[in-house]
């Protein structure tokens, strides 16, 4: 492989989720209105998190960030898909798709780390409460979120300067609903297995690191919070159950996906749409229904537009 883009593919055929129009007209419906939930839930969280000063604590500023990478990452794939549907012709361009690629790996890979850093505030909360203003400051927590973003645009640009230089010259057709690495590389022509053994690793070295790390955290809070009195113990394990169950949310497809792949085409899809559809749409639902202060925040923002229209 020389150090060109040796393409001679200028756009390639995403064959979507299914072939049936009858069905397509009922996933655009399904698809649109679940689009809409994840847009205006997050943009919720975000402002909210942004307008209650009672919210403004590094817990908060990770999870109005968490909201905003869901968000993004729904973005990069959903939009696609819904047009799709209405569409007989299922193209995307060469660059588009490389576009995908870049962003679902920058944004995947960010919000992989953000989902430590996460844990990580839970662990310095629950188990080293007296430091815990010291070492969450508000640098550290802005230097943690930086880091996050930092190392997803490694990651995906790691990926990109592989792909981008493939020779593409015979199939186009992508069996999904958007471009991702491994189904783009099966059809460059030349010999892919070891290449795409090699940017599966990639990925999963970052998802099987970010997982364990987030077992540990969760380890360490769990045998505190065990040792810890009955109230505090119970107001720990309510909000490390919602974070565990984002993390298995979103890191089981992954882990499938780049780290033990199926080859299972039905189950790939089923697996993709779950962590850039449900998840992000999940997300909210699990952050803002479990958690007390979340709810308070929004009936004092109820209240608050009540009241003012009353007075007007």
């Amino acid at each position: 492989m020389d150090g060109r883009n040796q393409s001679v593919v200028s756009e390639f055929v995403l064959l979507g989720l299914c072939h049936s129009r009858n069905i397509q007209v009922l996933l655009l419906v399904i698809f649109c209105m679940l689009y809409l939930i994840i847009v205006s839930g997050n943009i919720c969280i975000v402002i909210l998190i942004i307008t209650d000063s009672r919210l403004h604590s590094p817990m908060y500023f990770f999870l109005a960030n968490l909201s905003f990478v869901d968000m993004w990452l729904s973005s990069v794939t959903t939009p696609k898909m819904i047009t799709d549907f209405l569409r007989e012709n299922k193209t995307i361009s060469f660059g588009g798709c490389m576009c995908q690629i870049l962003f679902v790996h920058f944004v995947g890979g960010g919000e992989m780390v953000l989902l430590v850093i996460m844990a990580y505030d839970r662990y310095v909360a629950i188990c080293k409460p007296l430091h815990y203003s010291t070492i969450m400051s508000l640098q550290k927590c802005i230097g943690l979120v930086v880091t996050s973003w930092i190392i997803g645009f490694v990651h995906a640009m790691s990926q990109m300067v592989v792909v981008v230089q493939l020779p593409f010259c015979g199939p186009r057709d992508i069996d999904s609903f958007f471009c991702d690495i491994p189904l783009v590389i099966k059809l460059a022509c030349m010999d892919s297995s070891n290449l795409e053994i090699l940017m599966n690793g990639d990925s999963g070295v970052l998802a099987m690191t970010c997982f364990i790390l987030l077992l540990i955290s969760y380890t360490y809070i769990l045998l505190t919070v065990h040792q810890s009195s009955k109230t505090g113990a119970s107001k720990a394990l309510s909000t490390c159950t919602a974070h565990i169950t984002v993390v298995v949310l979103f890191f089981g497809p992954c882990i499938f996906i780049y780290v033990c792949p199926l080859s299972i085409t039905w189950m790939d899809k089923f697996l993709a749409v779950f962590y850039s559809v449900i998840t992000p749409l999940l997300n909210p639902a699990i952050y803002t229904l479990r958690n007390k202060e979340m709810k308070n925040a929004m009936k004092r923002l109820r209240s608050y537009y009540t009241d003012s229209n009353v007075n007007i």
